[in-house]
């Protein structure tokens, strides 16, 4: 069994609902440097908002597109992203999902979408990247392969997720017909 990370740990001892950091990892020798970062694979970053000059060091690394799941009401939203995105030559894709309550058909829209360009990198954020580290998690463990432990650990890096995520959680892998049972049962977050 994995184990928390110290980041995580000090978030369930503060009661916070919230942990920034940024977190500094590299393929193909570029660094990067975004909100809660986490390279789930060679070909799939999930981080909080980046900013406009963050979008720019994204396609200058090599990605493909980017996939945004939050609301752009949020305080960090970038006005106009979907034309800087595509400005910058990639692909943007706005899925929005309701913080309070991701559905399925939010995860089967993200999937289709994952699989119609399958061959390049790709950036999911959300805001702070509870949604997208969620998102990455799933795609990585029900569609790639990943270990589950393993895919956690990369999640909790940044956060435990919280009633409603690991009840989410619980249903797309049961929809999946994968036999999910949490790590952390939920007296032990907050």
């Amino acid at each position: 069994m994995k184990t928390i990370s110290i980041a995580s740990c000090l978030w369930l001892l503060a009661g916070s609902s919230q942990v920034y950091s940024v977190v500094e990892n590299s393929y193909d020798g570029v660094s990067l440097k975004l909100p809660n970062r986490i390279d789930y694979s060679v070909s799939l970053t999930t981080s909080g908002q980046p900013t406009v000059a963050e979008l720019a060091q994204i396609a200058a690394a090599g990605y493909d597109r980017v996939i945004f799941l939050a609301f752009t009401n949020h305080s960090k939203a970038i006005a106009h992203e979907d034309e800087i995105v595509e400005g910058l030559g990639l692909q943007f894709i706005h899925i929005p999902v309701d913080w309070e309550s991701p559905t399925l058909a939010d995860f089967t829209a993200f999937t289709a979408v994952m699989q119609t360009h399958s061959g390049g990198r790709t950036l999911v954020h959300c805001e702070v990247n509870f949604r997208a580290s969620v998102f990455g998690f799933l795609y990585r463990v029900l569609y790639e392969g990943a270990d589950i432990d393993d895919a956690m650990s990369l999640m909790h890096s940044i956060w435990v997720p919280n009633d409603t995520w690991a009840t989410f959680i619980a249903l797309v892998m049961s929809d999946k017909g994968v036999d999910y049972h949490p790590l952390y049962p939920s007296s032990t977050r907050y």
